[in-house]
């Protein structure tokens, strides 16, 4: 079964910092980019970071430029996005997905192979 698995979620202060990670199940994520969406309550899914295949070049929404990082680790399987000075408005569940590049990644209907998503809640 192809999928991918995000973990690191949790409830956080502002200010504070989390790492997720997207790990990849059944198939190996050498040849993919791989894209971080949030969606909060009401509110349409989002494109946060995308991170290429090709030479790991990635993405930033102007919303968390500076604050997160996106890396993959290849040997592992996985990525991972370190959100650094979190905000109430990053309250979301967070996903990742895959795609053969991030031209789109402001779309994630480009997207596949989507996990379950990891629950992140910023709050005092």
């Amino acid at each position: 079964q192809l999928q991918l698995v995000e973990s690191g979620g949790g409830l956080v202060q502002p200010g504070g910092s989390l790492r997720l990670s997207c790990a990849a199940s059944g198939f190996t994520l050498d040849y993919y980019a791989i894209g971080w969406f949030r969606q909060a309550p009401g509110k349409e899914r989002e494109g946060v970071s995308c991170i290429s295949w090709r030479d790991n070049s990635t993405a930033y929404a102007d919303f968390v430029k500076g604050r997160f990082t996106l890396s993959r680790d290849n040997a592992k399987n996985t990525a991972y996005l370190q959100m650094n000075s979190l905000k109430p408005e990053d309250t979301a569940v967070y996903y990742c997905a895959v795609d053969r590049h991030c031209r789109y990644y402001t779309d994630y209907e480009h997207f596949y192979y989507w996990g379950q998503g990891t629950q992140v809640t910023v709050s005092s």
